[in-house]
């Protein structure tokens, strides 16, 4: 609702001016070098966004698999199944990849465990074996090659915009899908639009998007792609669970002069 926090706003805050308590897990919209080098530590709500967001992405997976958008438009419109109608797929023994498996990407893990999915996932180090549930820990360019499904459950940063792009596509398997719950700017829009348009993937759900709010206009006229207004979050129980972790920081940070959950940045 402010705006970035970027190195222009830090630095007309004032000196006593110590922490930041973010109301979401994400928080690429805060310039956390910037908030360091002013002594200014930074929270946010991990955990109490897992569930919802994990539902989101299984709603979205299971959306594009089926290719949903095309027989739901259509009865509205008094078009029965419609024109476009064609044949999904079932969840059931597909490969599910998921790129971070942290908080959210382990709860998308067992959502996506009861449709019998087979899970892999890849981060920058392997979760310990009692962690990582009945997920195979496989290196990026095996998660790219041999998922069927490809669910997107990492942070935003410098190293991970545009992850996905042509050459990540081109590695994939044809007919692939595409869930996107995380940040848009993970994935190179354009290049997603491509893969769709020659089939090369099946189907997209996305929740966020590059330049949110404005969405890419061949994104929105495709109707094998599911769209949501990133509402991953949008829940009551999901928003109160937030805003007392907020509150539970601030109160923290004034009693203790801590954070409770003080990013992973600050905290090494």
């Amino acid at each position: 609702m402010t705006g970035p926090f970027d190195k222009e706003l830090v630095d007309l805050l004032p000196s006593s001016v110590k922490y930041i308590t973010h109301n979401g897990a994400g928080y690429d919209n805060i310039d956390v070098k910037a908030c360091t080098a002013r002594g200014i530590q930074i929270s946010s709500t991990p955990i109490a966004v897992n569930d919802a967001t994990a539902d989101i992405a299984i709603f979205l997976m299971l959306g594009a698999l089926r290719r949903i958008t095309v027989p739901f438009n259509a009865v509205r419109k008094g078009e029965w199944r419609g024109k476009a109608f064609g044949l999904g797929h079932d969840p059931k023994n597909k490969v599910l990849g998921i790129l971070g498996m942290g908080g959210i990407g382990k709860a998308v893990a067992e959502r996506a465990a009861a449709f019998g999915m087979k899970i892999q996932y890849h981060n920058r180090n392997p979760l310990p074996a009692d962690k990582a549930g009945n997920a195979k820990y496989v290196s990026f360019d095996d998660l790219m090659k041999t998922s069927d499904v490809l669910s997107l459950n990492l942070a935003l940063n410098p190293s991970t915009k545009h992850i996905i792009s042509t050459a990540q596509f081109d590695m994939m398997k044809d007919g692939v899908v595409i869930v996107n719950t995380a940040r848009g700017p993970i994935i190179d829009e354009a290049a997603l639009v491509k893969a769709i348009q020659s089939e090369k993937v099946f189907s997209a759900g996305l929740d966020v998007f590059e330049e949110e709010p404005k969405i890419h206009p061949e994104l929105i006229s495709d109707d094998r792609v599911v769209l949501l207004p990133h509402i991953g979050t949008a829940t009551w129980e999901t928003q109160k669970d937030m805003e007392l972790l907020v509150l539970e920081n601030l109160r923290s940070a004034v009693e203790k002069g801590e954070l409770v959950t003080l990013i992973p940045e600050q905290s090494k």
